[in-house]
């Protein structure tokens, strides 16, 4: 049975991480003016959220004081404000 807790804490370590990423690097990627035209936080703010949350993750791990609040971060980026800033054209007509 500790063999399996092992791999399912590892798993949600890995899953926790990858999710911090994701915010991170698509927080990275989105046109700044984008961020601030749906009323959301500026992309520094976003950026530095996801970016601190993804090293309390890899440091403390996803079911810690500091990993759960990381991981709440990143989710609401994913669900709340990148669809809102995806949503929006660069400005190109193609």
């Amino acid at each position: 049975m500790a063999e399996f807790d092992g791999l399912l804490f590892s798993g949600l370590y890995v899953a926790a991480q990858v999710l911090t990423l994701w915010a991170f690097v698509d927080a990275l990627i989105r046109p700044a003016p984008n961020f601030v035209a749906m009323g959301k936080l500026s992309k520094p703010a976003w950026a530095g959220i996801t970016g601190l949350a993804a090293v309390f993750v890899y440091l403390f791990g996803a079911m810690s004081f500091l990993g759960l609040p990381a991981v709440i971060a990143a989710t609401v980026y994913l669900v709340d404000v990148r669809p809102a800033v995806r949503g929006l054209s660069r400005g190109n007509s193609w």
